[in-house]
C-alpha cells in the first residue's frame, strides 16, 4: 500500500490560537490558475478571493506570496488565514484537571465548542487553551459537544496524537455523564438503550431509524426528588452523534434544557447563557498509550438545575 507524502509544515503561524487554512490542489481539473480553483472552492463572494491574493495572504510551502496568475500546480500547496467571525465570548472559565508533558485534560464549561468549527472559531476549548497556556501544538484527542459541560482530552505532541485518538476510536476509554431530566416512576432502571442513530448534514436532529445498532447507552437512576427531577448516570458504550440526548428522549425522560429533543426550539440568540443543557461528561478512565498510566479523571462541575431546580427554572 502506497503510503500517502505527509504535507509540508505551515509556513504561516497560529493566529489567536487558530490555525492557518491548508489548501491541497486536486490532481486534476481544467483550472488554469491556481486563482481560478480558489474562486471556486472558496466561494466567498465578490472580489473576496482577489482581494486576498491583491494583499498577499495566499503564501506557497515557503512562505511567499502566491500571484493570483500563478499556474495551477496539481498537488500544490497554499496557506492562508481565514476572515475570523466575530463572536460573543463565552464568559465561563476552562477548568485544567491534569497537565503533563503528553497531555492536558480540561473540564470545559457550557456552550464552549471543543474545536473550531462554522461560526465557532475563537470561542473554542483548543484556541482558548493554545493562547491562555502558550501551547501552540495543543490538539483534541476527541470532541465533545458545544452544548455538553464536562472533561476533554488534549494531546500536547502531534506525533504522539494519533495513540489518543485511537483509544476513543477503539472504544478504550470509560466515559460517563451526568443528566438532570424528568422522573418517571414508571420507567424500569437501570437499563441498556441500543438502536441505530443518523444524523444527516444539515439537519440539527438525529434520529433513531430501523436497521443494524450502532449506538448503546447504559442509563441508571441515581436519585430523584419532590420536584419530579432525577439525577441519572449515562454509560456510553459508543460515540454517536447526540447519542444520550436521543436515547433519554426515547425513553421518554429528555434532558433539561435540551433545544433539539423532543422538539427542535427556536435558536437562542448569541449571549443568553441562561439555560445550558443539563448534561455533563463526568468522568473519563484510561490506560495510557504512551507512558502505560492508568489515569481517571473526574469533573468537578456541578448540574445547575440539580443544584439549584427553583434558581434555574426561572432564568
Amino acid at each position: 500500500m502506497r503510503r500517502r507524502t505527509p504535507p509540508p509544515p505551515s509556513p504561516l503561524p497560529q493566529r489567536d490560537g487558530v490555525d492557518p487554512v491548508r489548501v491541497r490542489l486536486p490532481g486534476e481539473g481544467a483550472w488554469a490558475t491556481v486563482r481560478e480553483h480558489l474562486v471556486e472552492r472558496l466561494a466567498a463572494g465578490d472580489g473576496v478571493v482577489d482581494r486576498m491574493f491583491a494583499a498577499g495572504l495566499f503564501v506557497g510551502a515557503d512562505g511567499r506570496a502566491v500571484a493570483g496568475d500563478a499556474a495551477y500546480v496539481p498537488g500544490m500547496f497554499v496557506w492562508f488565514h481565514r476572515e475570523l467571525p466575530d463572536e460573543v465570548p463565552v464568559p465561563f472559565p476552562l477548568e485544567v484537571v491534569h497537565r503533563d508533558e503528553h497531555i492536558v485534560v480540561v473540564d470545559k464549561p457550557h456552550f464552549l465548542a471543543t474545536t473550531p468549527r462554522g461560526s465557532h472559531i475563537k470561542e473554542t476549548a483548543l484556541a482558548r487553551l493554545r493562547r491562555e497556556l502558550g501551547l501552540p501544538t495543543l490538539g483534541a484527542a476527541h470532541r465533545l459537544d458545544r452544548l455538553t459541560a464536562g472533561l476533554v482530552l488534549f494531546t500536547v505532541r502531534p506525533e504522539e496524537r494519533g495513540a489518543y485518538q485511537t483509544l476513543f476510536r477503539d472504544k478504550r476509554v470509560r466515559k460517563e455523564y451526568e443528566a438532570v431530566a424528568p422522573y418517571d416512576a414508571s420507567l424500569a432502571l437501570p437499563t441498556t438503550v441500543r438502536s441505530r442513530i443518523l444524523k444527516e448534514r444539515g439537519e440539527l436532529a438525529a434520529r433513531e431509524v430501523a436497521g443494524e445498532v450502532n449506538a448503546v447507552s447504559r442509563v441508571q437512576l441515581v436519585e430523584h426528588r419532590g420536584d419530579g427531577l432525577g439525577r441519572y448516570r449515562l454509560t456510553p458504550a459508543t460515540g454517536q452523534t447526540h447519542q444520550l440526548r436521543v436515547h433519554m428522549n426515547s425513553l421518554g425522560v429528555p434532558i433539561l434544557g435540551d433545544p433539539l429533543y423532543p422538539v427542535v426550539a427556536d435558536p437562542v440568540p448569541a449571549g443568553d447563557f441562561r439555560r445550558p443543557l443539563q448534561l455533563l461528561a463526568r468522568a473519563l478512565e484510561f490506560t495510557d498509550p504512551v507512558t502505560g498510566a492508568e489515569h481517571r479523571f473526574r469533573s468537578g462541575r456541578v448540574l445547575g438545575a440539580w443544584a439549584s431546580y427553583d434558581t434555574w427554572a426561572g432564568q
